[in-house]
C-alpha cells in the first residue's frame, strides 16, 4: 500500500505533483526552452553532415559501412526505453514510487544497451575498418553527429540515475516531481533526435 504523500493530503492530487508549484511550472517551460536550443543545435549538425555526406575521400561509402540490422536493433532499444519512460511518468501520476523507480531503472539498463551497441559500432570501423574521424569530411561529420547524440544518451543515463537515488531518498514530491518529468522530456527529445539519426545518416545512406 502506498502511504499518502504531503502533498496528496493537502489537496494535490499525484497527477498533479509536477505542476502543483510555480517552481515546477517554471521547470517545465525553462526546459521546453533548453530542448529548443538543442533542437537548433543538432539541426546544425543534420545540415552539416548533409552537406559532406558525399564527401568520402578514399574511405568507404555510408552503403558500404553500416549494417542495418545491428543499426535497428539498437534504434528497436532505445525505442523501447522511451515506452519505459512514458510508464515512468505513469506511475508517477499515480503516485507509486517503487513502480516509478523500477520503470526508471529499466530506462537506465536499456539506455546502457543502446550505448553499448553505438560504443561497439564506432569500435568496428575504426580497429576493423580502419574508418577514424580524420579519414574523410563525412566520417568528421559522421561521428561528430552520431558521437554528440551518444554524449547526450550518456547525460542522460546519469541523469536518470541520480534521480531514481534522489527518488529513495526524498520521496515523491513536488520538489523530485519535476526533475523527474522534465528527465523523461529530455529522454523522449533524444529518442526523437535518434529517429532522424537512423533516417537521414544509416537509412539514407543505404538508399542514396
Amino acid at each position: 500500500m502506498t502511504t499518502p504523500h504531503p502533498e496528496q493530503a493537502s489537496g494535490v492530487l499525484p497527477h498533479e505533483l509536477e505542476k502543483a508549484t510555480q517552481e515546477g511550472r517554471n521547470k517545465v517551460i525553462g526546459f521546453w526552452l533548453f530542448l529548443g536550443g538543442e533542437a537548433v543545435l543538432f539541426g546544425t549538425l543534420f545540415a552539416t553532415f548533409l552537406t559532406l555526406r558525399n564527401q568520402v575521400a578514399d574511405g568507404p561509402s555510408a552503403s558500404e559501412l553500416f549494417s542495418l540490422p545491428m543499426i535497428g536493433v539498437t534504434t528497436l532499444i532505445l525505442l523501447v526505453s522511451s515506452l519505459t519512460s512514458v510508464f515512468a511518468v505513469q506511475a508517477m501520476h499515480r503516485g507509486d514510487r517503487n513502480v516509478l523507480a523500477r520503470w526508471l531503472g529499466i530506462t537506465v539498463l536499456l539506455g546502457l544497451a543502446f550505448l553499448v551497441l553505438e560504443i561497439y559500432e564506432f569500435y568496428e570501423y575504426m580497429v576493423h575498418e580502419n574508418y577514424s574521424m580524420t579519414t574523410s569530411a563525412f566520417s568528421s561529420a559522421f561521428y561528430t553527429l552520431v558521437g554528440f547524440h551518444g554524449a547526450h544518451v550518456l547525460f542522460g543515463i546519469l541523469w536518470i540515475s541520480i534521480l531514481i537515488g534522489q527518488l529513495f531518498k526524498k520521496g515523491l514530491n513536488v520538489v523530485t516531481a519535476p526533475k523527474i518529468y522534465v528527465s523523461a522530456m529530455y529522454w523522449h527529445f533524444i529518442d526523437v533526435v535518434w529517429v532522424f539519426i537512423f533516417t537521414v545518416v544509416y537509412l539514407l545512406g543505404k538508399v542514396v
